[in-house]
């Protein structure tokens, strides 16, 4: 007979499962420092742990917590692979068990008769005892467990004993993409006799009409609800329609205060109106069809793990209003039932998902899945009961999803029927059946863009699963489709969302998505500088780095994959400049709790500013303005770039931020050339794009020592290596096309990543030779060849250098040269990293100014969020913390760049008329090398790239590579930088020394 940690009974001695309520009847938090032994598994620990006087030499841990993080044992992590070999229901011997122990005392006024004890989160399963006496058992890591435990309480001293096994049975549920962590990590909770057991509110909106209806079931029957601000009083069950109320939405997420009560007890109810309907083949909600501009949310501390504080609930949904975001699906499991208060109250739609995910089945070919092996059921649907009944009362949930990557199986039909007639007033969602016969949606992960688009038009392949049965196929293609999971968030990225972002506009099918994920997984250990994942801790089988794949850095600071999805996701849209036009992208509301405000800049100073005066504009309407400033003036200085800036910023506080908070912008160029919206920004350089300037003629004279002056630069004869403008010491500039591969640009698994054709082309050790260095009377060039060790490819580069007024121009011609489209043994590459060159300055020039696209880093299909302007930073800040170090930091557009030292002395470069820049205190092969930020130290110069393109970032980590639109092809390419050095006197110079 098999233990109950590893039979498929859910648990023994639980109550029914119930709403999770905020009531007035007496409660007694038992969360704090709990005695604790851990044990390497069940054989080991003791029989008689219950016994207050057991032989144990206790620990002490922190409840919440995992013990993995609190010094016991260590955390893994896994990504598809279940930590241990795959027997289902079957569990190892080595099974670490935790022994928890908590004395407390009741006082003797505490009414002891039904009492309960309420567990909201113990991973995986555990036994409960109370002053030696068995209470029950239970599985489900992220689902309450409640247990009578009244007839067992006494005055005064009490005790309390869990014991909790990491592997059980239920951890074949729960093989979700996150850290295996064990322990009682939510909330321990002893209630009084509970006299109101469960409410479930029915709170429907007409939208035709504008009334409610309501009715609210409560156990038991007799209970008064009052809802104050309507002036309502009714009984339980009974149905009223209230005319004129104010409808619940995540745009305006209007609650009304209720309270269910009976003699001795009373509930606090949130109510929030609202109907969500499956209409003509699309989700709706108060009768419009939604829009998800979504993200997938795990539970994540990077010291605490899942054990939650409700601040930091507080500041995930806040971060995520503050960046447009309207939707939430919580990936992988249902959340601590705080966040969904907090959902209710700032406003955000929901998709609430079940605790149960089986992907390492895969390694399987899923023999042995439990979703389809009929034993399994009542295990699951435990699962999707105790979701529902727990959060059924939340507005902001509009949508159950039965579970995550459990392929397909007879079970998922026992779940989607008990929810749909226990609550049918939302959908149900499941992605990973792909005849979708239980769900009311059509979901993917991770589409290419040309996918999206067919289905979008409802042109799509028929899947295999519904190839046989026209009927289900019929089904399937009339639902309405949402990206479960897309672009992932894993290190520098993820790249393409605007470009998903048009194609989601485009078609009424498409619902929007939800991005992969919401925060990095990295855990900061006690003592430790760096944040860990898989692999940090000697272990075999692990999912790496692949945790670390948020819009959130782990200490919760936004990452610019945030800063670009806010813009991308903007719910208004200002296009034009002539005339002026907002566009309201929003379902419900209104702009009139915006302000529009515009700037007047010039070569990136503001020389105007002013507020617009905009009429109201209805959800889903447009208005048409004059522009607040002459958008071709009738003169304007070569070389002057004037810029209109528009900015829809909050007009009053708000829960989630104060008045002024920017929620959209847009800029225009105006003048000296075409009006350029940015919120089309242009497409990266392509071959064949050559950039070129005048020159101003300077004699070519002869230094010592084999050197070359041309006008304030100094060269090596030999070599026509660049070594000095004017004061400063520089050393290159040289061709560089390599760059510290992204997480994107590895892929996964070798698959849709360009890291190995890049590296068998050879880009990763390139070797240059110089071929002729060519003095002449104005100008110095040199040629060179630049090719990898082993391979018959290359690339000529030639750079020619005049003097130009004050400064230094440099050209640079790339010419590739070999097979580069592929051969028999030379594999194709299809990309470079980025065409552009390399070159060394004194470390004290530590300070950056730059006019061109900022604050933040940007590249060719993530630059929505970078806005032309004048900013100024150090070195140091312009690097970007990815956990894992990789490319980071590259500014877009630079028009100009200055590097200075504390008395404003340093190197200019001008591009023409853009360049990519990057400046570091280390160089690209450290960057590469490094697995953690404590890898990079810190060397004795700046390493300066100065590009024409950068490859696109793309989404490969997990999903499609850069499109063609952001490929950096090998080809031609031609580009001009001039230099030069200001300050101080051409003959002092700026080196390392100088402070």
């Amino acid at each position: 007979m098999s233990s109950y940690y590893e039979d498929l009974a859910p648990g023994s001695g639980c109550r029914e499962p119930r709403a999770w309520l905020r009531s007035s009847r007496p409660r007694m938090s038992l969360n704090g420092r709990w005695e604790f032994k851990l044990w390497s598994g069940p054989a080991e620990a003791p029989a008689d742990v219950m016994r207050p006087d057991v032989d144990v030499d206790w620990d002490e841990l922190e409840v919440p917590g995992h013990w993995v993080l609190q010094g016991h044992d260590r955390p893994r992590y896994t990504n598809t692979a279940f930590p241990f070999p795959i027997d289902p229901p079957r569990t190892p011997d080595a099974n670490p068990t935790g022994d928890h122990r908590r004395w407390f005392d009741l006082p003797d006024d505490w009414e002891r008769d039904g009492a309960v004890l309420r567990f909201e989160g113990v991973d995986s399963c555990f036994k409960v005892w109370l002053n030696g006496t068995e209470v029950g058992t239970a599985k489900g890591s992220r689902l309450p467990s409640e247990f009578h435990v009244g007839e067992l309480l006494r005055p005064g001293r009490n005790l309390l004993v869990v014991r909790v096994h990491q592997w059980s049975s239920g951890s074949y549920l729960e093989d979700q993409d996150m850290w295996w962590l064990p322990g009682i990590f939510r909330d321990v909770t002893l209630l009084s006799r509970p006299l109101i057991d469960d409410v479930f509110v029915h709170a429907d909106y007409d939208h035709l009409t504008g009334a409610g209806t309501m009715r609210v079931d409560v156990e038991p029957s007799s209970a008064q609800i009052t809802i104050p601000e309507l002036g309502l009083e009714l009984q339980a069950g009974e149905k009223v329609t209230i005319a004129g109320v104010e409808p619940w939405t995540a745009e305006v997420p209007r609650l009304y205060d209720a309270q269910v009560a009976v003699h001795g007890e009373t509930v606090e109810l949130r109510i929030g109106f609202r109907t969500v309907a499956m209409t003509d083949g699309l989700l709706t909600v108060n009768g419009q069809p939604l829009f998800f501009r979504g993200v997938n949310r795990h539970e994540h501390d990077e010291r605490r793990g899942r054990a939650m504080t409700v601040e930091a609930m507080r500041q995930d949904l806040v971060l995520m209003k503050q960046h447009n975001l309207n939707a939430v699906r919580t990936a992988h499991y249902p959340p601590h039932p705080a966040f969904l208060d907090l959902c209710d109250e700032l406003g955000l739609w929901v998709v609430d998902e079940c605790d149960i995910e089986t992907h390492g089945f895969i390694y399987t070919d899923w023999r042995g899945n439990p979703a389809d092996d009929p034993d399994w059921a009542p295990m699951m649907l435990d699962r999707m009961r105790r979701m529902v009944e727990r959060d059924k009362n939340h507005p902001s949930v509009i949508v159950w999803s039965l579970a995550n990557e459990s392929h397909r199986g007879r079970n998922f039909g026992t779940l989607a029927e008990w929810t749909r007639g226990r609550d049918p007033g939302r959908a149900v969602f499941y992605e990973r059946d792909r005849s979708y016969e239980f769900s009311d949606f059509y979901s993917l992960m991770y589409t290419p863009l040309e996918d999206l688009e067919a289905i979008g038009t409802r042109t799509e392949d028929v899947p295999p699963e519904t190839e046989d049965d026209p009927e289900l196929e019929t089904r399937r293609r009339g639902l309405p489709f949402v990206l479960a999971e897309y672009a992932h968030a894993m290190g520098n990225g993820p790249g393409g969302l605007a470009d998903y972002q048009r194609i989601l506009e485009r078609y009424p099918r498409l619902q929007g998505g939800f991005v992969w994920e919401w925060i990095d997984h990295g855990l900061l250990l006690p003592g430790a500088i760096d944040h860990v994942y898989g692999g940090d801790f000697g272990e075999r089988v692990h999912g790496a780095n692949f945790c670390i794949d948020g819009l959130l850095f782990p200490d919760r600071t936004p990452s610019p994959g945030l800063t670009e999805y806010k813009k991308v996701i903007e719910p208004v849209r200002i296009t034009g400049p002539d005339p002026l036009t907002i566009h309201n992208l929003r379902t419900f509301a209104s702009l009139d709790d915006l302000e529009f405000v515009w700037s007047e800049e010039l070569d990136g100073e503001q020389i105007d500013a002013g507020r617009l005066e905009v009429p109201e504009i209805q959800a889903g309407s447009t208005a048409a303005l004059p522009p607040p400033v002459e958008t071709q003036p009738p003169t304007e200085m070569p070389g002057d770039e004037r810029w209109l800036t528009v900015r829809a910023v909050l007009a009053k506080d708000e829960a989630w931020a104060a008045a002024g908070h920017e929620v959209a912008w847009a800029q225009f160029r105006l003048g000296g050339g075409s009006a350029e919206d940015r919120h089309d920004a242009p497409s990266p350089p392509q071959p064949e794009a050559v950039v070129s300037g005048g020159v101003q003629e300077r004699g070519v004279g002869r230094g010592g020592l084999g050197r070359v002056v041309l006008g304030v630069g100094e060269f090596e004869g030999s070599t026509g290596r660049l070594v000095r403008v004017g004061g400063v010491e520089v050393e290159g500039p040289e061709l560089d096309l390599w760059r510290a591969p992204t997480d994107n640009d590895c892929g996964q698994g070798g698959r849709n990543g360009v890291v190995g054709e890049w590296r068998a082309a050879g880009l990763d050790r390139l070797l240059h030779r110089v071929d002729g260095v060519e003095v002449g009377q104005d100008e110095l060039v040199v040629r060179a060849r630049v090719a990898p060790d082993g391979l018959g490819v290359g690339v000529r580069a030639t750079y020619r250098w005049v003097s130009a007024d004050d400064g230094l121009r440099l050209t640079v011609e790339v010419e590739p040269e070999g097979e580069w489209g592929g051969t028999a043994v030379s594999p194709r590459c299809g990309s470079w990293p980025r065409v552009g060159v390399r070159m060394v300055v004194p470390s004290n020039l530590d300070t950056v100014t730059w006019f061109g696209g900022g604050p933040g880093e940007a590249y060719a299909d993530s630059r929505e969020a970078a806005r032309v302007g004048r900013y100024t930073s150090t070195v140091d800040e312009l690097q970007t913390p990815y956990v894992v170090p990789q490319e980071n930091g590259s500014r877009i557009d630079v028009r100009w760049a200055e590097l200075t030292d504390a008395q404003g002395n340093g190197l200019r470069v001008e591009g023409a008329p853009y360049f990519q820049l990057t400046a570091r205190r280390w160089t690209t092969e450290d960057l590469e090398r490094a697995r953690h930020r404590s890898d990079l130290t810190p060397r004795d110069h700046i390493y300066l790239n100065l590009d024409l393109a950068q490859n696109g970032l793309g989404s490969a980590s997990c999903g499609p590579p850069a499109t063609p639109q952001h490929t950096l092809e090998p080809g031609h390419y031609t580009f001009s930088l001039t230099f030069h050095q200001f300050g101080r006197s051409p003959g002092h110079a700026v080196g390392a020394s100088d402070t």
